[in-house]
Order: C-alpha cells, then sequence, then structure tokens
C-alpha cells in the first residue's frame, strides 16, 4: 500500500490487521520511517510492550497519534522528514533526533494489566 511505504504527512489514517502484538512491532520497525504508530488495547502489558519496542518517534495508546503540541518537538525517527532528513533540525531538536526521542501518549488502568491475553481491539462508544 503505497500510503504506508512513503512518508506522507495528510490526514491519512492506515489501518492494518496482524495477529499478535509481536507482530504488529516487526511491521511497524520494518518501515523506513518512524513517525508514530497507536494501539487500542485494555492489556497495561500489550502498551508497555508497544511502547517500549516501538521505533517511532510519536506512540498513542488508546489515543490517536498525538499531535505535536509546542512543548514537544517533531520526533520522527529512522529515515523520516521527507526529503530533508534530521538536516532540517537544529539546536535541541536535532539532538533528541539523533537520541530518538518518544512521546507516548497513554490511557489505561493499572487493574486491566491482570489479563495474560492480549486485547487489541478499537473500543467503541457502546
Amino acid at each position: 500500500m503505497r500510503c504506508y511505504t512513503e512518508e506522507i504527512f495528510g490526514p491519512v489514517l492506515v489501518c492494518l490487521e496482524v495477529e499478535t502484538v509481536d507482530d504488529a512491532i516487526s511491521l511497524i520497525n520494518a518501515n523506513e520511517y518512524g513517525n508514530g504508530a497507536a494501539v487500542f488495547t485494555n492489556s497495561g502489558p500489550t502498551a508497555t510492550k508497544f511502547q517500549r519496542e516501538l521505533e517511532a518517534g510519536q506512540i498513542g495508546i488508546n489515543v490517536p497519534i498525538p499531535v505535536p503540541l509546542p512543548m514537544f518537538s517533531f520526533t520522527g525517527n529512522k529515515k523520516s522528514i521527507a526529503g530533508g532528513g534530521a538536516s532540517t533540525f537544529y539546536g535541541k531538536p536535532g539532538l533528541q533526533f539523533y537520541t530518538q526521542q518518544k512521546t507516548v501518549t497513554s490511557l489505561w488502568r493499572s487493574e486491566d494489566a491482570v489479563n495474560t491475553k492480549a486485547s487489541v481491539v478499537m473500543p467503541t462508544q457502546s
């Protein structure tokens, strides 16, 4: 799918289905760009594993990928930043790019972590 294999910026939602959280992490980490990804889960261990092992600069847990606020620098990884690479950043943002900073936004409760089976379904308002 072209919008997954090229770096694009815009209102695009790419949804890919995999069997396990390990498969999801492998799929995302295999992409040459490291902008961001999100997971929706009721499992604390799944959320923690996704957060720690993902090679992406912006991670959403039970929220869409967060839009960088003024207090956050752009946090893309790998070959991210269309056309310019990290050379387009100066000062702290450039340093942060090379140190692989992550912005993680998450929403889950500690009592959700008692399950051993990962639940990775999109929550609904029903």
